[in-house]
């Protein structure tokens, strides 16, 4: 198991999870041919996905750190 690659695909999940999201988001802000806005996003729903990503990244951000001191430990062992 490795927990870098753990981490990257964690990081690409969250990363998709985002583009989602802001093009949600965006899409909310077109207007129609005549003008009117089209409002047919959730915003709450999308400020969730949003909230939920951030905590993704940060969850795959600690886990490169422990993967890295994992591994600093482990060469230290050796040496």
């Amino acid at each position: 198991m490795d927990l870098s690659a753990i981490a990257l695909q964690g990081l690409e999940q969250a990363n998709l999870q985002l583009e989602s999201a802001v093009t949600n988001l965006a899409s909310a802000a077109a207007l129609s041919p005549d003008g009117s806005n089209v409002d047919t996003v959730d915003i709450s729903a999308e400020v969730v996905a949003l909230l939920s990503a951030k905590n993704q990244f940060s969850v795959a951000a600690a886990t490169l750190r422990v993967a890295d001191e994992v591994k600093q430990n482990a060469v230290n062992l050796i040496a």
